[in-house]
């Protein structure tokens, strides 16, 4: 054995059932189960929002979480290389897959940056956000904390509030539009450095470092939760909230857009179509039993989001009756919430930095493992592509400082005075929406018909011992793709162009640009397979056949799994090392 072949690193499993339940956790349950089921439970019908929520939970959110997961478990592949084994054809989807995380790490970590420059603030004497006794503010300022505000002075047309004044002209410093892009905010471009410096510390060691970290970061955010839930519930006005919240509008149902907003908190609360739960199911032993690990999971994720939504408009409710306003007149979604809304909230109740620190704490530990891991994903996906180069020592962590850089130079545009509009263009159409819909219709039909959705079956009783349910069958072939696919249909017809705040309408070569950004990943899935197609040697009908067919020698049984594991060390990497050789050879 040569010297490069021994510094070639074992690919290594989670340390534990409790680190794999967790990394997936942190992942699934982020921002988006604070900021944005909620309002939309509240926008769309309340508690008969609930119901196209669940129909796209079975269809869609349990049926692709196992597949992804199981494909992952399987194969022991990242992203790219699983469907190399899979379904040679579908390669594409991986590579568009990670070119979403891609974007998504730059936009993602924007939002973190935000939230620490919140918190650092959150220890002053007097939040700033509570006040128009600031530089920042304008003559419009209103200070809706002022226990004398009246309801004619918080309407006034041209008033700002105080916690809007402070987002919009302290932390973002905002221009004009996006053609103003104006110079580096350089308060928020640190915050940026600091949690990309955390975000490379928590997994520049791979699984053994990320499988460590989600024992804090993924359940630390639960005890901020239950706090402000409690607190949120003790305070007057919170039942109004709640009734705001859960009240039940069942004509909403016959809202096409009702169901495609359901859809689309379903894809992007469960983190589907991505690869990442491939990954992070990559690290798990053959044996481990992900059928009933996906069903934990996603309950986990849908009741959180549910309780979440307690704990922010609890707060809202009371937000409401301080002011004597309508509850519509506050409840935001999105940045609007966690930056405008909830801090002044918090700064009308007692001790308003403590609840202050505690809100962005949890924003912050919501935010930063969905960040790491969507980053270990794109490392993974990488380093299983090229194992000779990139799992030698000392490789790996060189790598994640280059992809850092990467990211970090594609988010200096994002901390200037026209940022925010990019960081919304990027955020809107190139990781949301119908890229991610292509996405989950191309997996669906490669798995379901192309690979066969009965030898998917078959290989989770083989894993888990245990059939899973017919219904997955029919979600894999029929429901998944069908439902996705109207979902799409839907909203392409009912587009509605990108807006800030609903009065700067952006320029015409910015949606052209916005489109390109998400054309940029649809287009590899059918790029690539055609490619494939016409490169490959003998006829079209055997290349075809080739490219549809699974590796023979995909996958060892599982009780060739449990001898491994018996194995010396010296064995076991010399078959590592062998695996890794026809690895790139069939590559």
């Amino acid at each position: 054995m040569s010297r490069a072949e021994r510094q070639i690193e074992e690919r290594g499993y989670w340390g534990s059932k409790a680190e794999f339940l967790l990394a997936v956790a942190g992942n699934v349950v982020g921002l988006g189960n604070v900021w944005r089921f909620p309002y939309l439970c509240y926008k769309y019908g309340g508690g008969a929002f609930l119901i196209p929520y669940l129909v796209f939970v079975v269809t869609c959110g349990v049926p692709l979480f196992l597949l992804e997961t199981a494909m992952g478990q399987y194969t022991r592949e990242g992203a790219i290389t699983c469907w190399h084994r899979l379904c040679p054809l579908a390669v594409g989807i991986g590579y568009a897959g990670q070119l979403i995380l891609l974007y998504s790490c730059m936009c993602y970590i924007i939002i973190l940056a935000w939230a620490l420059f919140y918190l650092l603030f959150s220890f002053s004497f007097q939040l700033p956000w509570a006040s128009c006794n600031n530089t920042w503010n304008t003559d419009d300022c209103v200070n809706l904390v002022a226990k004398n505000l009246t309801l004619n002075h918080t309407t006034q047309t041209n008033s700002t509030s105080a916690a809007t004044e402070f987002w919009e002209r302290r932390v973002l410093s905002l221009s004009g539009g996006i053609e103003q892009m104006g110079k580096i905010n350089w308060e928020i471009l640190l915050c940026l450095i600091a949690m990309l410096i955390v975000c490379y510390f928590c997994i520049w060691k791979g699984v053994k470092s990320t499988g460590k970290v989600v024992y804090f970061t993924a359940t630390f955010p639960y005890v901020m939760l239950l706090v402000l839930l409690i607190r949120g519930l003790t305070l007057p006005g919170a039942l109004q909230g709640i009734k705001f919240y859960l009240y039940p509008d069942l004509s909403r149902l016959y809202d096409p857009q009702v169901w495609m907003e359901a859809g689309a908190q379903i894809f992007f609360s469960y983190s589907l179509s991505l690869g990442t739960l491939t990954v992070l199911g990559s690290y798990n032993k053959y044996n481990n039993n992900c059928y009933r690990d996906s069903f934990w999971l996603c309950l986990l994720n849908s009741l959180t989001s549910f309780v979440a939504g307690f704990a922010v408009f609890s707060v809202l409710g009371f937000m409401a009756h301080q002011q004597s306003v309508p509850i519509d007149k506050v409840a935001e979604s999105g940045p609007g919430l966690a930056f405008i809304a909830y801090p002044q909230a918090v700064a009308m109740m007692p001790l308003p930095q403590l609840w202050a620190v505690c809100f962005f704490i949890m924003i912050i530990l919501l935010g930063l493992d969905t960040q790491f891991v969507g980053m270990e994903v794109v490392m993974t996906s990488m380093m299983d592509l090229f194992p000779m180069k990139l799992r030698k020592t000392g490789y790996r962590e060189m790598f994640l400082l280059i992809f850092c850089l990467i990211c970090f130079l594609g988010q200096l545009i994002m901390v200037t005075e026209g940022g925010m509009y990019v960081f919304q263009l990027l955020d809107y159409y190139a990781c949301n929406g119908a890229c991610v819909l292509f996405l989950s219709i191309f997996k669906s039909v490669a798995m379901g018909w192309i690979f066969g959705a009965e030898k998917m079956f078959d290989i989770i009783e083989d894993m888990t011992k245990t059939r899973p349910n017919y219904i997955f069958m029919l979600c894999w072939k029929y429901l998944t793709p069908l439902v996705t696919l109207v979902s799409l249909v839907c909203s392409l017809v009912q587009y509605q162009p990108l807006t800030y705040n609903r009065w700067y309408v952006y320029p015409d070569w910015t949606y052209a640009l916005g489109w390109l950004l998400a054309l940029s990943s649809i287009l590899l899935i059918p790029v690539w397979a055609l490619g494939q197609l016409f490169a490959g040697k003998g006829s079209l009908k055997q290349r075809w056949h080739y490219l549809c067919s699974p590796d023979k020698n995909l996958r060892l049984t599982c009780k060739q799994q449990a001898e491994i594991q018996k194995m010396s060390t010296a064995d076991t990497e010399d078959l590592f090392r062998n695996n890794i050789e026809e690895h790139v050879n069939t590559l």
